[in-house]
């Protein structure tokens, strides 16, 4: 009876393929329970077992057509539901995401989309074979709706997985612990180990915010004493502050560790290893019935960590140097010096004269030559962490549109030319704007940023009473609040976040190495 008694809890829970592998065992079992001597003593426990062998075959069956529901935790196991992720899917052919646009997640960078977890989310959609496509909303509220509404299939903005959130959705994909952590210059003033050293320093953060909420508690754990100064600005964020920071205009400041590590790559300056709160899950989510999607994502999330293609995008984001665009030469060997002859700007003088002058530039040719110093330091073999590429600087993207492919970006003659035409091309997005100095500008931060940003701050100029065809003071103050949701999620703006500051600096130099060219030859 003893036997009997385990085998019918044994069963329970197992699959039907399991129940057929096992069947021999089962059935000497069954046998042995219908056969055996039944008394008044043993029925009680006879009648157990036959009730414990139907619910097993129940409970077996119903695990095989659920094909693998949910483990603890809000995630799905492991068994395939289907032979493709298809069924769980709004179409049959596409991945439908929705995220928050952020230096983090998705923007748009020279007419490329970009953002860590795009990357991820079009690493996935690759590997299941189907087209990506993405859903930019403006706030969580909204993330949320796309979710439960079957608007998108998965939201790839990460989420904390606390209790609440595990009771409404299944969370999928890389798993990333992440807290806050304090950003200090790491030169200057000794720098700061533990948060109890904090006591008499000040902190700056932002009104209304996480981090000044944890900076309230924080300071409630240390007895007291930290210098807290929160601001209250409709302009300002995270990102101004860590900048502050390392330009020692501030000292100190709280960040999510995800974003501090990101802002490290542009600021060599700066320290993020302090945490100064617990970390949590984050992941993407899908709808809690999502069963079968929910498994093919986190298959394939713990596949990646070893795959060389995941090792590239984190590399790209939190590794590559953005502060002097650090670049990785295609080629092995190191670049030979090259002597100029006097008079000279660099080894390409002669190519930017023949294309200017071929292409009707309307600009003399020292242009080309700001542009490319900018973009690469005369070096014709370099790739930026945006995958920008050769002499001038041009995205993949780009040179595909003007008949180049990613190799011949490199040749310095393609390169020159693919650029003169997209100078003109960005030129003539500019018919209203008659000032030709004006135009270059324009012009130029379109060649920087995309012209989708340059169009979202001539709106946002129009809307809030500058002058969308100025640059100075005008457009070029719109585009630095690129950076700032209250600006990139208005109605009147369509490509989302942007670094408008780095745009701006380069308009700037790129006009004023010009003007140099031009009076030293």
């Amino acid at each position: 009876m003893k036997k009997a008694t385990g085998f019918g809890s044994r069963f329970i829970g197992k699959s039907l393929s399991s129940f057929v592998k096992e069947m021999p065992v089962y059935l000497v079992n069954t046998v042995f329970i219908i056969v055996m001597p039944i008394s008044k003593k043993s029925f009680g426990r006879w009648l157990l077992c036959m009730v414990g062998l139907a619910a097993s075959i129940l409970v077996g069956a119903l695990s095989q057509s659920c094909r693998g529901c949910v483990s603890e935790g809000g995630r799905a196991d492991s068994i395939p539901c289907d032979s493709s992720a298809v069924s769980g899917l709004r179409s049959a052919d596409t991945l439908r995401v929705a995220t928050l646009s952020s230096s983090t997640t998705y923007f748009v960078y020279k007419d490329e989309e970009m953002g860590y977890e795009y990357e991820l989310a079009k690493l996935l959609a690759d590997s299941l074979g189907l087209t990506l496509v993405v859903e930019v909303v403006p706030n969580d509220e909204a993330l949320y709706a796309a979710v439960d509404t079957g608007l998108v299939d998965m939201a790839i903005t990460p989420q904390a997985a606390t209790f609440k959130g595990k009771q409404k959705y299944l969370f999928v994909g890389p798993e990333e612990i992440s807290g806050q952590v304090l950003v200090q210059r790491s030169d200057g003033n000794p720098r700061i180990t533990n948060v109890t050293d904090l006591i008499g320093k000040p902190v700056t953060v932002m009104a209304h915010t996480r981090y000044a909420d944890r900076l309230r508690h924080l300071n409630e754990e240390v007895g007291g004493g930290i210098d807290s100064l929160i601001l209250s600005g409709d302009t300002l964020t995270t990102e101004d502050l860590i900048t502050q920071v390392a330009k020692g205009e501030i000292d100190y400041t709280f960040a999510d560790e995800q974003l501090a590590r990101l802002a490290r790559t542009y600021y060599r300056n700066i320290d993020i290893s302090l945490k100064v709160g617990f970390g949590q899950r984050l992941q993407w989510i899908v709808r809690k019935d999502n069963h079968c999607l929910a498994r093919w994502v986190n298959r394939w999330g713990e596949s990646i960590p070893d795959k060389e293609s995941y090792r590239a995008i984190q590399k790209r984001y939190f590794e590559m140097s953005k502060s002097d665009d650090e670049v990785e030469e295609e080629q092995s060997a190191p670049r030979p010096r090259i002597k100029l002859r006097k008079g000279s700007i660099s080894q390409y003088d002669t190519i930017f004269k023949h294309y200017a002058e071929e292409f009707r530039l309307g600009w003399s040719w020292h242009l080309l030559a700001s542009i490319a110093y900018h973009e690469s330091r005369f070096n014709a073999g370099i790739v930026g962490w945006s995958g920008a590429r050769g002499l001038m600087g041009i995205m993949p993207r780009t040179g595909r549109r003007f008949g180049a492919d990613k190799q011949e970006l490199l040749d310095p003659e393609v390169s020159v030319r693919v650029s003169i035409r997209c100078l003109l091309a960005f030129k003539n997005e500019f018919p209203d704007v008659t000032d030709p100095e004006e135009k270059l500008k324009f012009t130029l931060a379109a060649y920087n940023a995309g012209s989708g940003h340059v169009a979202d701050a001539r709106r946002l100029a129009a809307k809030y009473g500058g002058n969308p065809n100025v640059w100075d003071n005008n457009v070029e103050a719109y585009i630095r609040l690129k950076k700032d949701p209250n600006y990139y999620n208005d109605p009147v703006c369509r490509s989302g976040y942007l670094r408008g500051a780095e745009t701006i600096n380069y308009v700037r130099s790129v006009m004023a190495r010009y003007q140099a060219y031009k009076q030293k030859d």
